[in-house]
């Protein structure tokens, strides 16, 4: 009988730097960040602990690898084929709801904003830095030269826009799930926050441009 072939180093390289990353993600839901130490991480991943610091260099480092990979807005990007010819308002849209989304279903990203708001740690720190960078990255090749001189206003509409949907998706993992009367548990009460979501930045859209030409013709 034919031997199977063995499998490849560089693909047991990378399954095993997974089970890695996908044990930061599973000790970040069930016990919280406090859990994140060698032994634990290897041991739930099912390896030897020595492959952490084969493949990452140590503990800080995989845990860093994987807070970069979780975070929604430094992976968000748009091409020249992206139809911003309404200003990035649909575009907008689509970001905020599938933010919206993303948040509600990742409970280890839950966690890393906490953790974020709750103690500093460098890698942590990297990411809002990142998380900012792309956001102005966008702001200034969508939205800021459609609005201009109401650019910063419509910056700090969505950042209340992002805050708030980051905070009605925290609230619920911890304290309940009603907020204002909407059950943020449920698929058609979700449904409510995002048409809310659109019907705001709609309203922005409407009004701010009208502004901004009064101003230019003082």
């Amino acid at each position: 009988m034919e031997k199977k072939p063995a499998a490849l180093p560089a693909r047991n390289k990378e399954r095993s730097k997974q089970r890695l990353l996908d044990a930061v993600g599973k000790l970040l839901k069930s016990k919280g960040y406090p859990a994140l130490k060698v032994n634990d991480i290897a041991t739930t991943a099912g390896l030897d602990k020595k492959l952490i610091y084969k493949y990452f260099g140590g503990v800080d480092q995989l845990i860093d690898e994987y807070i970069h990979a979780q975070d929604f807005w430094s992976n968000v990007t748009y091409d020249e084929e992206t139809d911003i010819a309404d200003g990035g308002l649909a575009f907008t849209k689509r970001m905020l709801h599938a933010q919206f989304e993303y948040v509600h279903k990742n409970k280890a990203f839950q966690k890393l904003i906490l953790w974020g708001l709750s103690e500093q740690r460098k890698s942590l720190k990297q990411l809002a830095d990142d998380q900012e960078a792309n956001g102005a990255l966008l702001f200034e090749q969508i939205t800021d030269p459609y609005f201009g001189n109401q650019s910063r206003q419509f910056r700090a509409i969505s950042a209340i826009l992002v805050a708030g949907l980051y905070h009605l998706n925290l609230y619920p993992a911890a304290n309940g799930s009603m907020f204002c009367g909407i059950d943020l548990k449920k698929k058609e009460d979700r449904a409510e926050i995002q048409n809310a979501l659109s019907f705001l930045l709609e309203q922005t859209y409407k009004e701010l441009p009208e502004t901004s030409s009064k101003d230019n013709n003082l």
